[in-house]
């Protein structure tokens, strides 16, 4: 059984607070929402957060996939394993289109 760190209780729905840029006027400022005024550098340092989120979901997916004995919820941790490795390689495009596109504004 695993004995790790217990996870924090959430209180309230939606993105966390982490979501919403310094740089989005106050008016404007509501949960995962980005305006024209949101820089390129928040964005990509929540990409990045999410790329590392993604990593501990595909370390512990593989864990599993290797560990668990039946076949069926050895399938389901694969699938999970391939979903992750594709929501890494979409965040990876996005970082790079993101640098990119300001790659050419410079």
């Amino acid at each position: 059984m695993y004995e790790g760190r217990a996870a924090k209780p959430r209180t309230r729905s939606g993105p966390p607070a982490s979501f919403l840029s310094s740089a989005v006027a106050p008016e404007a400022a509501q949960p995962g929402r980005f305006t024209v005024e949101t820089s390129l550098s928040e964005v990509a340092r929540l990409l990045h957060g999410l790329n590392n989120q993604l990593g501990v979901i595909l370390a512990n997916a593989e864990l599993l996939e290797h560990r668990l004995g039946d076949d069926a919820n050895r399938v389901r941790a694969s699938l999970v394993v391939s979903g992750t490795l594709e929501a890494i390689t979409t965040a990876q495009r996005l970082r790079q289109a993101l640098s990119s596109n300001n790659d050419s504004r410079a």
